[in-house]
């Protein structure tokens, strides 16, 4: 169906990117809500676009660019609320996956793909999170104004599994960054402990290292060049320079 509608209405409307918007223009008004669409798991945007006319609802078709009939305000009610749903579903799914791996954290069993699995989790919710929130501000609107006209209660309630859906994200990022400092904790500590098996190593070559290029000096007049236990003379000399080291090391461990 063609409507005549002002220009800039039109714009938003046909424009996929567009944000949720409500306006009013004389005796219609537009609604478009931008939201997530969940296609196979996978979270994509989908730009709504609906038209609101002597209690009457359109929804705007973008293959052939024109408003097809919706029906009255229940069948909106029941087109948004089918969405709403699938998103709640995914999230209360996305809340099992992030506990599952919290779980495996407290086992001590870090998954290895953490960090693709924690990246691949934050891009949905938040995106998830920001449009339910934009969205929200737009289908309050659209409720407060036709208040006398809508079954305001199945309306609010609505708005509420809206709300429910932008809180639930929320609370998921909060949780995935709680589990990302963990992480890393956990890694920064990992290194330490190499950093530290390697400083040990270092120090206890060192005395070792510092004997053998004494002894591999090409100069003349090298101890124990001459004598047929000089190697065995050479070990020993270098392992009374090792004690002192050793009992450092020791005396830092323990500390």
């Amino acid at each position: 169906m063609k409507f005549k509608i002002n220009k800039y209405l039109t714009d938003d409307i046909e424009n996929k990117d567009h944000p949720s918007n409500f306006e009013i223009c004389g005796d219609y008004s537009v609604l478009v809500l931008r939201l997530p669409f969940i296609d196979k798991e996978k979270v994509e945007v989908v730009s709504y676009a609906f038209l609101i006319k002597d209690a009457q609802v359109y929804k705007y078709e973008r293959k052939t660019e024109e408003f097809m009939p919706l029906g009255g305000f229940e069948k909106l009610y029941e087109y948004i609320d089918l969405r709403i749903d699938k998103i709640l579903a995914k999230l209360s799914k996305l809340h099992m996956l992030i506990a599952k791996t919290e779980d495996s954290f407290y086992e001590n069993e870090i998954p290895k793909d953490f960090s693709a699995r924690w990246l691949g989790y934050k891009k949905e919710l938040v995106l998830i999170e920001r449009l339910m929130s934009h969205s929200l501000i737009s289908f309050e609107r659209f409720i407060k104004h036709y208040k006398n006209s809508i079954d305001e209660m199945a309306f609010k309630d609505l708005s509420e599994h809206m709300q429910r859906a932008a809180n639930f994200a929320k609370n998921a990022i909060e949780k995935l960054d709680y589990l990302y400092e963990f992480y890393k904790a956990r890694q920064d500590e990992k290194m330490n402990n190499i950093m530290f098996v390697l400083t040990i190593l270092s120090a206890v070559f060192l005395p070792l290292t510092l004997i053998t290029g004494f002894f591999g000096m090409n100069t003349g007049g090298l101890p124990f060049t001459q004598d047929s236990a000089g190697t065995l003379k050479a070990i020993g000399v270098s392992l009374v320079f090792e004690v002192p080291f050793l009992v450092f090391i020791w005396k830092m461990m323990k500390n």
